[in-house]
């Protein structure tokens, strides 16, 4: 069985940008399914996330499942809740809120996870999550009850990433949340990946390839797109493959 892990880190050893595209469960109709996914099979898309801050019981391994029939790329769970795991994906990020104060999201729901995977097939990838502030209230805000870093309070978030990669997180996940009025700043980006040694993934407010770029040339080995293709799924013809 091929490692995405291992995979993402070959990627970034030839220089290589990783895109993944985020499809929330709730917000995916059926019906639209086969025309979304044949844009998005034709750009520099690298992995399929799946995954909502609250998503329908069900609902992820249905759409897991459908996704699997429509696409060769990875699909990785990034679940917001235990109920979002299901084996017919590739890879799971196994979250951690550290940004965050409250133990459900730091060691709670992994726990709680552990009769769903202790005899899994997915790829469980331990990921240090990080939520900057973006100027609005964020699900992931009200759902675990934590507040984001400060974004002027760079020092704070680049020794929480640190922190994460000492207590062996595989991926630090930098995150301005869904429907974010704008992207996490470069300096941020950039002060960070000069601070750990593992793949910097980075999401949120992310709405042209302007911003797609500065993400990546800031030191943003993966960016996460996920409402941008939601409210207009046009944008992949920008990003189709050369």
């Amino acid at each position: 069985m091929k490692s995405i892990y291992n995979e993402i880190l070959q990627a970034i050893a030839k220089e290589e940008k990783l895109l993944a595209v985020l499809i929330d469960p709730d917000n995916t109709k059926a019906e639209s399914l086969a025309s979304f996914m044949l844009k998005l099979n034709t750009s520099i898309a690298t992995h399929i996330f799946v995954g909502g801050s609250t998503v329908e019981k069900g609902e992820t391994e249905k759409l897991v499942k459908a996704l699997k029939k429509l696409s060769d790329l990875p699909i990785v769970i990034f679940p917001g809740d235990i109920s979002q795991i299901t084996n017919h994906a590739d890879a799971l990020l196994f979250l951690s809120l550290i940004s965050g104060r409250n133990p459900e999201y730091l060691i709670g729901k992994h726990v709680a996870s552990i009769s769903k995977l202790r005899n899994t097939n997915l790829e469980v990838i331990p990921t240090g999550y990080l939520l900057i502030e973006n100027g609005k209230e964020t699900a992931v805000q009200r759902v675990s009850g934590t507040e984001p870093l400060k974004r002027r309070e760079v020092q704070v978030i680049k020794d929480t990433a640190k922190a994460g990669e000492f207590l062996g997180m595989k991926l630090i996940y930098l995150e301005a949340g869904s429907g974010a009025t704008h992207p996490i700043e470069s300096n941020i980006i950039s002060e960070v990946k000069q601070q750990i040694q593992v793949p910097l993934i980075v999401g949120g407010g992310i709405r042209s390839k302007e911003a797609l770029d500065a993400a990546y040339a800031s030191g943003a080995d993966m960016v996460v797109i996920g409402t941008a293709f939601e409210e207009d799924d046009t944008f992949f013809n920008k990003l189709k493959r050369d």
